[in-house]
């Protein structure tokens, strides 16, 4: 068995999608609209570029991601954060910085009672991150 996230975006899940490429090294491994799904006749016009669903590979995880449909709008992120693990202090800093631009630190990085370096902080996309580098045993 296997968890993953799933988030859902208000509209612009292809632009965080992109984001997440560029500033992660994530991969899109496959993205499709609404206009392009077998539900396009029950949704409305406006809504067909928005994404019906999408994956996203971000080394061995997966995230799965969406745009919630006009009439059911997806809101503000909810009670979760993803956490990006990071086995160097300095891949952490380089993930967390990527990450920040145009978003908002709710923990600036840095060393914790409980880890090498560990920050969080809200993406542009009001999605919350937490990364770490845990302390060697």
């Amino acid at each position: 068995m296997q968890a993953n996230t799933y988030i859902f975006f208000d509209g612009n899940c292809l632009e965080a999608l992109a984001f997440y490429e560029k500033a992660l090294g994530a991969k899109i491994e496959f993205k499709m609209t609404y206009g392009e799904s077998p539900a396009a006749a029950h949704v409305p016009a406006a809504a067909h570029n928005r994404i019906i669903h999408a994956r996203l590979r971000l080394g061995d995880t997966a995230i799965l991601a969406s745009d919630g449909t006009p009439d059911r709008p997806s809101g503000k992120a909810g009670r979760f954060a993803i956490t990006l693990a990071a086995t160097k202090a300095v891949d952490a800093e380089r993930l967390f910085a990527a990450l920040s631009p145009g978003g908002e630190v709710t923990m600036a990085m840095g060393k914790t009672f409980f880890a090498e370096r560990f920050g969080s902080v809200n993406d542009k996309f009001g999605i919350p991150w937490m990364v770490i580098c845990e302390k060697e045993a």
